[in-house]
């Protein structure tokens, strides 16, 4: 019998679900051994945002067999490393995908077995509710039964540990290792009766959520007079009832905040947008065509487990989608203010971005005295990091990633797309209130700090052979496949240093040129900042190359800046077209452009 048929009867020999075995028997009895190749060869691993992959048959999807081995480890580390789970319990969410509520159950059975208490969120949870319950409650885990803003065929299992943030390494590496000492699964594990044993606090925690989203409201009075209309869409997703209850927390009229009817409603497949991501292009033309027709200025969006957050403002007639790092700015300049006029000590007030994020935040904290850093993609360092500075005494009011996700305050130590959409209802009301925009604040910003032009996308690249062939062609030598050669120019503008967190080498920091951002092999990611003009009208360009850890895309990150903004946006568009044309090879490699 050929190793991969074995691996397949395997597979039959741990399932209980009739459609996932019946997959599996179809790829047996046509001896379709690609596709048996393609779902068990690799198992399924926890990633940026935990595990995530399409729901299919097999050790590397997402299914109720990786879920209740997923659990398993989860559980044989908490037994080993958290002495009082028995009496901590866990937290579980999901939201409102195929499966999500099944996968939620299965992983909940593993613990109410292991006699671990479960507080299981009845009903649709958004993603910020499992880390604030696993905070609350002082519980030993949380995990969330999601794909954030995945294709529809998609699902994923996000995990929390006791300090209510994702789990990094060494953590990960433990749990995975433990996921591989029990993926043995009994007739038990496909019980479901103990489920009643399950604990429901779900409308305690709501309403806790909720009045602390509400506290970080600055000018609740003045929000209540407001007449402005706001446009919201969850994307499909759960995000309407607790969006709406959070605008009314901050105490604008529940009336003024009108949701898209095509999208306001759950809906797993999707209908009305191909991707479920409000910073897509296109994503929002629903809700501004909507706006139009209401007489609204505002449109605020979340993605559908709401833990993301975009907007849009009209204004002269025209729509502006302001872009993840120009939200990132905004609501760093309105923490800054609203800290700075609270009269705490500028040198304790922290903020973090992502290294993949736009440089505006560290200029404005190298201007205004306060502490800046940086940390690799994910939430998982952004609010492990967050932790680290409470502990040091400083106060971490912002944090945020350039893919839209916003930490605006303590509530949780992870991306909160509801908090982030009152905080950005407030300060459009304040702004209205003096006859003032959105986009007026941020040109004040940009006047104060510079300008910092970015242009983030992506290329499809469906092989992940394919990609990783891509990035050892930039850092190799073609002679040599060991000496690192990183080419000296990009588009004929001199490249000043490079950072490769993939092999670990960081061109500014002799003699032995080691990084200071962790180093991962198991992930893509290239850094170069080119040299900036002598005239200093132009600043250097940042731009960063990695492969995504949750689709198969190559996603960039450049951001240019200066004094003279038709000179940044041409400098930007150089660096972008030779990433594009010489180091990605994006034809030739047969790599896709996102759809327009």
């Amino acid at each position: 019998m050929q190793p991969i048929l074995a691996k397949a009867r395997a597979w039959l020999a741990l399932d209980r679900d009739a459609a996932t075995r019946s997959e599996v028997q179809q790829y047996i009895d046509g001896n379709d051994t690609k596709a048996l190749h393609a779902i068990l060869d690799q198992r399924i691993a926890f990633g940026t945002a935990g595990l995530r992959a399409r729901m299919q048959a097999g050790f590397g999807r997402m299914n109720d067999v990786t879920v209740l081995q997923a659990t398993q480890g989860v559980l044989a580390h908490l037994l080993q490393v958290v002495p009082d789970v028995h009496t901590r319990g866990v937290v579980i969410g999901h939201d409102h995908r195929h499966h999500s509520q099944r996968f939620a159950a299965r992983a909940a059975t593993v613990f109410l077995r292991a006699g671990v208490p479960v507080v299981l969120l009845r009903g649709l949870a958004c993603t910020p509710m499992v880390p604030f319950g696993v905070k609350t409650l002082g519980a030993a885990a949380g995990i969330m039964i999601t794909a954030s803003h995945n294709p529809k065929d998609d699902n994923g299992y996000k995990l929390y540990w006791s300090n209510a943030v994702q789990i990094v390494s060494p953590v990960d590496k433990r749990v995975a290792a433990a996921i591989e000492e029990h993926l043995d699964l009994d007739d038990a594990a496909w019980d479901l009766s103990v489920l009643s044993q399950s604990i429901d606090r779900t409308a305690e925690l709501r309403q806790q959520y909720i009045e602390q989203v509400g506290m970080l409201s600055r000018f609740r009075g003045e929000n209540a007079q407001s007449i402005q209309k706001v446009v919201y869409t969850p994307m499909h997703g759960v995000g309407f009832e607790y969006a709406q209850a959070a605008f009314v927390a901050f105490g604008f009229p529940k009336e003024n905040l009108l949701s898209v009817p095509e999208q306001q409603a759950p809906d797993p497949d999707f209908p009305t947008v191909a991707f479920p991501n409000p910073e897509e292009q296109g994503a929002l033309r629903l809700a501004t065509a909507f706006a139009d027709a209401q007489g609204a200025s505002l449109v605020l969006a979340n993605d559908p487990d709401a833990d993301r957050f975009c907007a849009a403002e009209k204004s002269a007639g025209h729509w502006t989608t302001f872009t993840g790092d120009q939200i990132g700015a905004i609501f760093a300049m309105w923490a800054f203010e609203q800290y700075k006029a609270s009269g705490r000590p500028i040198e304790k007030l922290a903020m973090l971005a992502s290294t993949a994020s736009s440089k505006l935040v560290a200029a404005m904290a190298k201007a205004e005295g306060f502490y800046f850093d940086e940390t690799l993609t994910g939430f998982k360092y952004l609010g492990n990091r967050a932790l680290d500075l409470d502990q040091q005494g400083y106060s971490c009011e912002f944090a945020y990633e350039e893919a839209i996700g916003y930490m605006n305050g303590s509530i949780i130590r992870d991306k909160d797309g509801i908090s982030a959409l009152a905080i950005f209802a407030e300060l459009s009301a304040f702004l209205s209130r003096k006859n003032s925009t959105v986009a007026q604040y941020l040109e004040q910003i940009y006047q104060r700090y510079g300008h910092f032009v970015t242009s983030n996308s992506y290329f499809i690249c469906r092989d992940p052979s394919k990609l990783a062939a891509i990035f050892r062609r930039i850092r190799y030598s073609e002679t040599d496949s060991t000496e690192l050669a990183f080419p000296k120019t990009i588009g004929g503008i001199p490249i000043e240093s490079i950072r490769d967190l993939t092999v670990g080498y960081d061109s500014t920091r002799p003699p032995d040129f080691k990084p200071v951002l962790p180093v991962s092999s198991n992930s893509q990611m290239i850094t170069l900042v080119t040299r900036p003009d002598a005239g200093g009208t132009i600043g250097s360009v940042t731009a960063t190359l990695r492969g995504s850890g949750t689709e198969p895309k190559i996603k960039f990150y450049i951001e240019a800046s200066g004094t003279e903004l038709a000179a940044v946006h041409e400098r930007l568009r150089i660096v972008r077209d030779a990433l594009a044309t010489d180091w990605l090879r994006w034809q030739e490699n047969g790599l896709e452009m996102p759809a327009s």
